[in-house]
């Protein structure tokens, strides 16, 4: 990822979450002006994550998309506070090409595509010219559709297709494979039956041979299980996690980092007491 690169697999990396909307489903507002998500990055980073991920667009449920310059307006003061502050690699969280080359040119190191390219193959571009990572998740529909579409007949199938033509297209684009990603998108589109399927079955995606990004943090299947609010989650996101890691995924995508931190290093350390994971790259 640009000058960096990630060992993956040797323990399972953190990527902490910063929305700085208005209206994301858990902390929407809270880190919406750039000095309090500015402070946020730096907690982040100080409670043990290894990548921060900022959002300007709220992809909850029902939500509409904003436009570039708005979306713009919310991320590159952020970026641009942050550039001489943070030592982690920051992934810019946007399906829209100007956004991402504005947060590239600031010195993000990865794009994180929910669209997976679907929405615009320019960020494949974007990867290639940049050399960075390209996280490619698998949605369905949009986050102001994506709700309203009937169930997937073959949710598994659904994901493993997307994957293998997005995977195909990037490559195209001239993005090397060691800058993927892949993420199943928990949420977007997907039942509550789907979600636990795809977390259960989540070494299925291992055949791509591609590192596996997995996002369960505060997610309504959660709630649906334990009846508790967003922000109540946090057993029910570390139950998530676990089962994740033990199922092959080697970054976890959380707003909870200190917290899940733990998590994490006990889930690795017992998978580790069986020998160590298997070795995956993401480099540039």
């Amino acid at each position: 990822m640009r000058e960096r690169a990630l060992e993956l697999g040797a323990r399972t990396l953190i990527m902490g979450v910063l929305n700085v909307t208005p209206d994301s489903f858990s902390d929407g507002g809270e880190f919406f002006s750039p000095e309090r998500a500015v402070e946020r990055a730096l907690e982040i980073e100080a409670e043990g994550a290894d990548l921060l991920d900022i959002g300007g667009e709220s992809t909850r449920p029902g939500a509409k998309s904003v436009s570039v310059e708005e979306e713009c307006r919310r991320v590159l003061p952020v970026l641009e506070r942050l550039r001489d502050l943070l030592h982690i690699p920051i992934s810019v969280d946007t399906t829209k090409y100007e956004v991402a080359r504005a947060a590239l040119e600031m010195g993000a190191a990865m794009i994180n595509d929910v669209s997976g390219l679907r929405r615009d193959e320019r960020l494949a571009d974007l990867a290639a010219e940049f050399g960075a990572a390209l996280v490619i998740m698998h949605s369905r529909g949009t986050p102001e559709t994506m709700q309203q579409l009937p169930p997937s007949p073959d949710i598994l199938r659904e994901i493993a297709d997307h994957f293998a033509w997005a995977l195909a297209r990037a490559q195209a684009h001239g993005v090397a494979v060691e800058q993927l990603v892949l993420d199943p998108g928990l949420g977007f589109g997907k039942t509550f039956a789907d979600n636990l399927l795809i977390l259960n079955r989540l070494g299925i995606f291992a055949d791509f041979g591609r590192p596996l990004l997995v996002g369960p943090s505060r997610k309504s299947f959660i709630g649906h299980i334990t009846a508790k609010a967003p922000r109540e989650r946090i057993f029910g996101t570390a139950a998530a996690v676990v089962a994740a890691i033990f199922r092959g995924a080697h970054i976890v995508r959380v707003h909870d980092v200190r917290e899940m931190r733990d998590v994490v290093r006990v889930a690795d350390a017992i998978l580790q007491a069986g020998g160590p994971l298997p070795f995956l790259g993401l480099a540039g």
